[in-house]
């Protein structure tokens, strides 16, 4: 049984799940990595699993307190209130920082990648002609999706709801970014701009009394596209918890191969050197998200200019992503320690 949860616990609970917010937002990053090397993974995956019919019959019958209990809810609950308060606060620092200094940024997040990836892999002792080859599939599978090419934006209602299962992946798969499947599938802004400046200007009416929107027919429409998806994505949530908790209970090391070849694979997406190459409309209009930031497609990737001295600040930045990771494993490592 897990012992009592103490004042620090939960505040690096909270501060996990800014990391899982912020990681979350940038498009090649996911915020499943945080889970995963913070060592809190499968407690995520399993109380996720926890959401289920008995969940909502405890629920209905107003049992609240047993409700609360069965889910793991101050897991959950101080996890999920990090995340939101990143979205209003360190997500926005890191907007700040991606603007002004994006090749740091960057480089913190390769030099944390790189840092999980020996760790977990060390931590692994279960290599074999299975799990090796496992791994090999994960990386292959990892690389290969930082060189898609997007495909054409899709309004279909089903699609929609599909798009919304696969975006919550960034949670529940380490090495796979949510928001940049969304991009692949050439839905990024349909659901992630236009969709949420639709509920802003919507919400903003309805604060000053303007119901005018019921007759505006694209209006409803975008809110209708968000409604979907956002049913998409709560429903691939507890879908995919579930899956995984299976594949974790019965397929343990080959999953654990799957996601280190997974991680190792997704470098290629946050390598630091990179020039963005930037989504345009039908009439070749950068487009423009709800913070009036240019939404990224991909990048096009570089060898760097060892001769200039910002490439070795970026290495620096490198080698300090990799302490900040170091400093995560081994609270992590204790915690667990102390649990066991």
């Amino acid at each position: 049984m897990q012992k009592p949860r103490t004042f620090l616990d939960k505040l690096f609970l909270i501060i996990k799940g800014l990391g899982m917010g912020a990681a979350n937002k940038v498009p090649g990053v996911s915020g499943g990595i945080v889970a995963f090397v913070a060592g809190f993974y499968v407690e995520f995956i399993y109380s996720l699993q926890k959401i289920n019919l008995k969940a909502f019959k405890l629920l209905l019958n107003g049992r609240f307190k047993s409700f609360y209990r069965y889910v793991n809810g101050q897991f959950l609950s101080l996890l999920i209130f990090g995340m939101l308060v990143s979205y209003f606060s360190v997500s926005k620092i890191l907007d700040y920082f991606l603007d002004r200094q994006e090749l740091f940024v960057w480089a913190t997040f390769f030099g944390m990648i790189i840092g999980s990836i020996y760790y977990i892999a060390n931590d692994f002792k279960h290599w074999n002609k299975g799990t090796i080859t496992s791994g090999f599939i994960g990386f292959i599978v990892g690389i290969s999706i930082s060189f898609l090419s997007p495909a054409r934006e899709n309004d279909n209602l089903f699609f929609i709801f599909l798009c919304g299962i696969i975006s919550v992946s960034g949670m529940t798969l380490p090495g796979l970014s949510g928001s940049f499947i969304l991009i692949l599938l050439g839905n990024y802004v349909l659901l992630l701009v236009d969709s949420v400046n639709s509920l802003y200007d919507t919400m903003a009416e309805l604060i000053k009394g303007d119901f005018s929107f019921i007759e505006n027919q694209a209006r409803l429409r975008t809110l209708k596209i968000l409604a979907v998806f956002t049913a998409g994505s709560a429903t691939g949530l507890v879908t995919l918890s579930h899956l995984l908790g299976y594949v974790l209970k019965h397929y343990k090391y080959i999953t654990s191969a799957v996601i280190i070849g997974f991680i190792t694979g997704s470098l290629g997406v946050v390598w630091p050197w990179k020039n963005p190459i930037y989504i345009k409309d039908e009439a070749g209009n950068i487009a423009i998200d709800s913070n009036g930031d240019k939404v990224v497609m991909n990048y096009e990737r570089y060898i760097p200019d060892f001769s200039n001295s910002e490439t070795w600040w970026a290495i620096m930045f490198v080698i300090l992503g990799i302490a900040l990771l170091i400093g995560l494993e081994r609270y992590g490592k204790n915690r667990r320690a102390g649990n066991s």
